[in-house]
């Protein structure tokens, strides 16, 4: 697919892309099929087969690259990968993340740093590298992935320091938001809950179904695909009139 083929979407920069049965992945998995150019960071070095994968299904350019979100130097190496390999950065998804389910009169302050770096300053440091180029071009939009966890103090599975991780996020996202709006820059955050993935502490078996679906009023529990369809909405131009918002996506779990 050439730059000027109209069904060339932008190049997206998506964090946490390589876990098979992660959001990452489906998100990415949807934009290629969709026409958007590929910039994939994760820890694991699978992401560079994901990348070369997608992009040879889909004819579209893709680049992966094995970085440390929360380790500036590593980040920027990568990014400036992407700049040199593909056209200019549009939309950054942050997705990347691990979750804790320790609570907090068991949990030590090892742990509790080791979320916040990854969930909290790993996505200040992707967007602080990816944002100034978006505002100097005029355009961009950046998603980042919040939790239910965030808004009722923690869930089924994940507790007060996933929960303050992900609240930080959120803050950071729309403060953000409000510095970067007068660039053509829009900052958003969505907030899943009860999402299969090994987030969950593992594939969600049969016999640990029951717990999650009785707290769903919508009778199932959600997908990778579900919450990719919401991004790719978001980081598209038809979003631009939305910046500073939470989306909820979770089944009904949180209403309002």
């Amino acid at each position: 697919m050439t730059d000027d083929d109209p069904g060339h979407r932008g190049t997206a920069v998506i964090t946490g892309a390589a876990s098979e049965r992660g959001i990452g992945r489906a998100l990415a998995a949807r934009l290629a099929a969709a026409g958007w150019r590929l910039a994939l960071l994760d820890v694991d070095a699978e992401v560079e087969k994901v990348a070369a994968a997608l992009g040879a299904e889909h004819g579209v350019a893709a680049a992966g690259v094995v970085a440390d979100i929360a380790d500036p130097a590593s980040v920027d190496a990568a990014v400036a990968t992407f700049e040199a390999e593909l056209p200019p950065i549009t939309a950054l998804a942050n997705i990347a993340g691990i979750s804790s389910p320790v609570s907090f009169l068991d949990v030590d302050l090892a742990t509790w740093e080791r979320v916040l770096r990854i969930n909290a300053t790993g996505t200040f440091v992707v967007s602080k590298r990816v944002v100034p180029g978006m505002a100097e071009r005029g355009y961009g939009r950046v998603v980042s992935l919040g939790s239910t966890a965030m808004q009722n103090g923690g869930g089924t599975y994940s507790k007060s320091t996933y929960a303050a991780s992900k609240g930080a996020m959120e803050a950071f996202s729309r403060a953000l938001a409000l510095e970067v709006a007068s660039y053509g820059v829009t900052v958003n955050v969505v907030a899943p809950a009860t999402i299969d993935t090994d987030i969950m502490g593992g594939r969600i078996t049969d016999d640990r179904k029951p717990a999650f679906l009785a707290q769903l009023p919508v009778g199932r529990l959600g997908t990778t695909r579900d919450v990719a369809a919401l991004i790719e909405f978001l980081i598209g131009e038809e979003a631009g009139y939305i910046t500073g918002a939470t989306y909820n996506i979770n089944g009904g779990l949180r209403i309002g």
